[in-house]
C-alpha cells in the first residue's frame, strides 16, 4: 500500500462510500467548478475539466448536477467562488501531511483543519515546512483487465511518460511529469487504451516511520480529514501498512 500517495484515502475511504457519498459529490462538484473557472467550460479544450466530468460521472453524479457546476466556474450562474489551496501539517510520528482543498472561505477551512489535526496527534504549519519531502507528479490509472502490460508500457513511454507500475489491486499507475499528464493520457485513449483516473499528486521522497500505535491515529487524522466537505485530497510520507488500514 503506497500511504505516500493518493492510495492512501482510497484504502481508507474502502467500504464507507455510502456514508461519505453526499460529500462526495460535493467534492467532486467543486472540483468541476475549478477546473472550468480556470480553463473554461468546454471540455474538449479543457483537459481537467474532462477528466473531473469524467470522474464525476464513474461515481454516478447526476447529469445535471455536472452541468450545473461547469455554469458556476464560468460564472454563467451565480455560486460560491472557490479557490485551489493547499496547506502543509505534520501528523502524529512526525509524518509529513499536504492537504489539497477547495474553499470559498479561508478562515473557516484553516479553522476546520487546525481542529482536525490538533485533536488527533498533529498540528497545521507554514508553507514550505514539509512540501520538500514531496515531488509533484502526474498520474494516470489503467485497470488491469483494460490492457496488457507489455502493450500499456511501450504507449506509455512513447506518450512521454516516466514509468509505469502496477499498484496493489492490480491495476496498472503510469507516472508522469506534471506538465505532460494531459497529452499522454489523451494519447493512450487515442489509442483504444481506458484511462481510469487521471490526476496530478505528490510522492514523497523522505519517509517517516511512525510507530504501529502512530500509524492508527494517523488513520483516524486522516479519515477525519476526509470527512471535511473543502478538502480534495491529502498525501503523506509513510507507508500504512494493510492490516492497520483493515482496522480502520
Amino acid at each position: 500500500m503506497a500511504g505516500h500517495s493518493k492510495w492512501a484515502n482510497i484504502r481508507i475511504r474502502k467500504g464507507k462510500q455510502d456514508k461519505i457519498r453526499s460529500k462526495l459529490f460535493t467534492k467532486l462538484a467543486r472540483e468541476i467548478i475549478v477546473a472550468a473557472k480556470l480553463g473554461g467550460g468546454d471540455p474538449s479544450m479543457n483537459a481537467r475539466l474532462r477528466t473531473a466530468i469524467d470522474k464525476a460521472k464513474a461515481e454516478s453524479v447526476p447529469k445535471d448536477n455536472i452541468e450545473r457546476a461547469i455554469k458556476r466556474g464560468t460564472g454563467e450562474i451565480e455560486g460560491e467562488n472557490f479557490e485551489e489551496i493547499t496547506y502543509e501539517g505534520i501528523g502524529p510520528g512526525g509524518v509529513a501531511i499536504m492537504i489539497d482543498v477547495y474553499s470559498e472561505n479561508r478562515n473557516r477551512t484553516v479553522g476546520e483543519l487546525r481542529h482536525a489535526l490538533s485533536r488527533n496527534g498533529g498540528n497545521l504549519t507554514e508553507n514550505g515546512s514539509v512540501s520538500w519531502q514531496f515531488k509533484a507528479v502526474g498520474q494516470i490509472v489503467v485497470r488491469q483487465n483494460a490492457v496488457d502490460e507489455e502493450t500499456l508500457t511501450l504507449a506509455a513511454l512513447d506518450a512521454g511518460a516516466e514509468d509505469v507500475t502496477t499498484d496493489d489491486d492490480g491495476s496498472f499507475v503510469v507516472q508522469t511529469r506534471v506538465e505532460a499528464l494531459h497529452k499522454c493520457a489523451d494519447a493512450l485513449n487515442k489509442q483504444g487504451i481506458p484511462t481510469e483516473d487521471v490526476v496530478m499528486t505528490r510522492l514523497a521522497t523522505n519517509m517517516a516511520n511512525p510507530t504501529p500505535d502512530e500509524m492508527r491515529q494517523l488513520v483516524r487524522l486522516l479519515d477525519v480529514l476526509e470527512e471535511l466537505d473543502d478538502v480534495k485530497e491529502t498525501q503523506i510520507n509513510a507507508e500504512i501498512p494493510e492490516e492497520i488500514l483493515q482496522e480502520a
